[in-house]
């Protein structure tokens, strides 16, 4: 069971859980601190297919007792609180060129890779080979240029979510 909580648009506040197996080396007094930090390692910055990614872990609840395994590594249930980022489809948001071509461009608006077909494109705006952009009389995408776009279609993956945008709205493109 998973709780929610929004804190804007696309980031949530979200309780989750995770199991992890602690190695023997790592028993002592300071196997508390050693299952925390291996949780920040396994799962912050990771992308949930469910959740969306994994920003950042706000908080971690009470560790239980573990379960002891065969070969002596021992299972922790571990329960915690996390912001995710999980864009929905309309959303507009800012967003960096990574690439571009004939077929339109890639964008990367933190975790989230973001692809702009050509029809999406203002039919003004055309496609200069030589110089791998988009451009009309008073704008140029290229690898680099800030855009804000429109979320159109967004597919989640187990470990990944790509979306596809839109420029061709009022208020979109070269920010």
């Amino acid at each position: 069971r998973v709780s929610t909580q929004s804190t804007g648009n696309m980031f949530f506040v979200v309780k989750l859980h995770h199991e992890l197996l602690m190695h023997p080396s790592t028993f002592g007094p300071k196997l508390h601190d050693e299952v925390i930090k291996k949780l920040y390692r396994e799962v912050a910055g990771t992308c949930n297919g469910r959740y969306g990614f994994i920003v950042m872990i706000t908080a971690v609840d009470p560790i239980p007792l573990g379960q002891i395994l065969e070969g002596g590594f021992v299972r922790f249930p571990v329960r915690y609180q996390a912001i995710v980022f999980y864009p929905f489809k309309n959303e507009v948001m800012d967003a960096v060129v990574s690439t571009v071509d004939a077929l339109g461009f890639h964008a990367k608006a933190g975790p989230l890779a973001i692809f702009v077909h050509h029809d999406n494109i203002p039919s003004e705006m055309q496609y200069d080979m030589s110089n791998q952009c988009y451009s009309d009389d008073t704008s140029k995408i290229q690898k680099g240029t800030d855009v804000r776009l429109k979320i159109i279609g967004v597919r989640f993956d187990a470990t990944e979510i790509f979306a596809v945008g839109t420029i061709k709205e009022p208020h979109l493109g070269v920010s």
